[in-house]
């Protein structure tokens, strides 16, 4: 270890005490350190067994991002038009010389339910042919009649498989809301599971629900059918995201924290793509749904092949199992590790859990001692979702095709997860929040003064959905730091449950929009502005160690006095809380 790495010691696997040695000024190892941090960064805090073990969690983050966005393809509308009865064949196509006089426009498009009446149509004789201009009377609107449309493509949602057109297109809508449903009730479960049960267990059994409802959901016979398996979908799964996010925090040293949870929400963005692309090349629902679901099957053998985190192993008491892991890393990162190291590490965290007065899963102390804390959290999470799928659903300016439009939503957000490398371990973490929330809000309201310069616009849209990205990413990094681990999964998903609000609310702000054009842009600027202000008055957590207990996360961010021994200059053990 180097000098650099002076790690001050909160407790929950514990950071590296450091002494001060009088004569030569230089920083040396506390001998009677043993925590957790201390060994990581002797094997390695970012090593070979750590980088195999991030692949393996990418793997789940990928399939996630596709569970919870199907939806997007699966129930989307399908560009249609009236089949035009007396003038439309067997193989009619969407635009034909006869829709330009027959069927209203709307935009530069056909619209899809109307049609204008035709004066022959009454004592038509199918001899005749009255597909003419002259016979159509523009000021007579008529409806389509129920499923008697012309498709422009060959796309095939639940709309054009279960009949939904015109005034039940809110069916469709109803799906989203469905999914955030699902994701609300699951993702608290799924935390309990992780905090209760184990985050590798959470992650192999939420997967392998998931991949199986979601191919089930594939062959639903009716749209009650594809609501109900969409719900226990996206409830079984919702979960893995924030448990591949905690498993990758509490892995690696702290130095190496922001770095390898920013290449684990890469794979995110990385199965956005890949589902925008899945989807344009099998644009039937069924076989999206089942390419997309059966190779996540391979999440069963993770019950078996993916280690549990030695920090929630020791937090429970299973202290075996967390040294058995332990060697193993030593052995694969090809460093060697005492007995006595880990027996060591043992007896201290046995000290720890003893001193400790609270019980295994304190979840009611939790809430009563940290109230304000999950509030902010929990307030920080709602406008975050709102800002991100808020700006996603008003993307009117990217490339008209879907496929394309959400690769590129999806794409911009990769530099977004690694903004945090730059920033998070130089300003901190509170301050990085608030400032790319500002920003973030900064563009929003760019985008009211650009609105007839179209590049201009596009610019600050991309930069505010970037930056609300790494905002998000940050705000992962914060929640996984200010919260114990025996609750650590339960509280960041609770916030995150919270967040599902916001996500229900997004689709609701286009309607602002016909009420007064900017409001959507003026209500994501002043909920980011509102809460950037109050993401100040977190504790800051940079380059301090995970607590293990409510008592050291409770500690986080209050500043020790220097004691006297330290003003004369006595060797003393730099520690803060």
């Amino acid at each position: 270890m180097t000098a650099m790495d002076v790690t001050p010691p909160s407790g929950g696997g514990g950071g590296t005490a450091i002494a001060m040695e009088p004569t030569t000024g230089k920083l040396a190892e506390d001998p009677q350190d043993h925590t957790l941090d201390a060994i990581l960064k002797h094997i390695g805090q970012f090593g070979r067994f750590q980088l195999m073990i991030f692949m393996l969690i990418c793997l789940p983050m990928m399939f996630h991002a596709m569970f919870s966005v199907t939806y997007v393809f699966t129930a989307g509308t399908v560009v249609h038009r009236c089949n035009i009865t007396e003038c439309d064949r067997p193989d009619s196509r969407y635009e034909e010389p006869w829709t330009q006089f027959s069927i209203p426009k709307r935009g530069n498009d056909l619209d899809k339910c109307t049609r204008y009446g035709n004066d022959k149509l009454t004592n038509w004789n199918h001899s005749l042919n009255i597909c003419l201009a002259e016979n159509y009377d523009q000021t007579s609107i008529e409806s389509c009649p129920h499923d008697s449309f012309i498709f422009r493509d060959e796309e095939v949602t639940i709309s054009n498989d279960f009949g939904i057109y015109c005034d039940d297109e809110w069916k469709l809508s109803l799906v989203g809301t469905i999914n955030n449903l699902g994701q609300f009730f699951g993702i608290p479960l799924g935390g309990f599971l992780a905090d209760r049960y184990g985050r590798s267990f959470s992650i192999a059994l939420g997967g392998i629900l998931g991949a199986v409802l979601g191919i089930v959901r594939s062959y639903s016979p009716s749209y009650v059918w594809f609501l109900i398996f969409e719900f226990l979908d996206n409830m079984t799964s919702s979960t893995l995201y924030s448990t591949c996010f905690v498993i990758g925090i509490e892995l690696v040293g702290p130095r190496r924290r922001v770095v390898a949870c920013s290449v684990i929400t890469i794979f995110y963005a990385v199965g956005e793509v890949a589902l925008a692309m899945f989807a344009k090349y099998f644009p039937d629902w069924r076989i999206l749904l089942r390419i997309t679901y059966i190779p996540s099957l391979i999440l069963l053998t993770y019950f078996w092949i993916l280690p549990e985190s030695v920090r929630w192993l020791l937090s429970m008491g299973k202290e075996e199992r967390a040294k058995a892991i332990l060697r193993r890393a030593a052995k694969v990162n090809k460093r060697k590790l005492s007995e006595s190291a880990l027996d060591k590490l043992v007896i201290a965290n046995r000290d720890k859990l003893q001193q400790s007065t609270e019980s295994k899963f304190p979840i009611r102390l939790a809430f009563s001692n940290f109230k304000w804390r999950i509030a902010n959290c929990s307030l920080c999470w709602i406008v975050h979702v709102l800002v991100y799928y808020g700006l996603s659903l008003n993307v009117v300016l990217l490339d008209g095709d879907k496929y394309n439009n959400f690769a590129y939503i999806a794409l911009v957000e990769i530099p977004g997860f690694f903004l945090p490398l730059l920033i998070m371990d130089r300003i901190g973490r509170r301050y990085s929040l608030f400032s790319l929330m500002l920003l973030s809000a900064l563009c929003c309201i760019g985008t009211i003064f650009a609105a007839n310069h179209q590049l201009l616009q596009l610019i600050l849209f991309l930069v505010g959905k970037l930056t609300i990205t790494a905002s998000f990413q940050v705000l992962y990094f914060f929640a996984s730091e200010i919260f114990p681990t025996n609750l650590r999964n339960s509280l960041l998903s609770f916030c995150s449950m919270m967040g599902r609000f916001g996500s229900m609310l997004a689709p609701q702000t286009p309607l602002l929009a016909k009420y007064y054009t900017n409001a959507p842009a003026i209500l994501f600027a002043s909920a980011a502005i509102l809460s950037g202000c109050l993401s100040l008055f977190f504790p800051e957590t940079t380059n301090t160690t995970l607590p293990t207990t409510l008592e050291e996360a409770d500690a986080i961010g209050i500043k020790k006095k220097p004691s006297k021994a330290q003003d004369l200059n006595v060797p003393t053990t730099i520690a803060a809380s």
